[in-house]
């Protein structure tokens, strides 16, 4: 399957807004942890969040070539849960 320019580039400006705002929670920094690890932590987490709300069918459409609230939402909660698993991994590596 092959991907348009402009599902690209919407992906990359969800991720970025996405994963700017997680990071922004995180870090209660306005910068967030620096513009290309925003943009990369962003885009797994539009990937993940995309993936999970498509399974359980929270948000049918996210595949639209659009910036809408359910694709920052998306982007924002799976930017969460990367940022999540990272913690629990660091976590267990630091124990063992």
């Amino acid at each position: 399957m092959l991907f348009s320019l402009g599902q690209i580039i919407t992906w990359l400006v969800v991720g970025l807004l996405g994963g700017s705002a997680a990071a922004i929670v995180v870090k209660r920094e306005r910068s967030g942890f620096g513009l290309l690890a925003n943009l990369a932590l962003g885009s797994v987490g539009a990937l993940v969040g995309g993936a999970v709300f498509h399974v359980f069918g929270i948000f049918p459409g996210l595949d639209s070539i659009a910036v809408s609230f359910r694709d920052i939402l998306s982007a924002f909660l799976g930017s969460l849960a990367v940022l999540a698993a990272i913690w629990a991994w660091r976590l267990y590596y630091r124990r063992a």
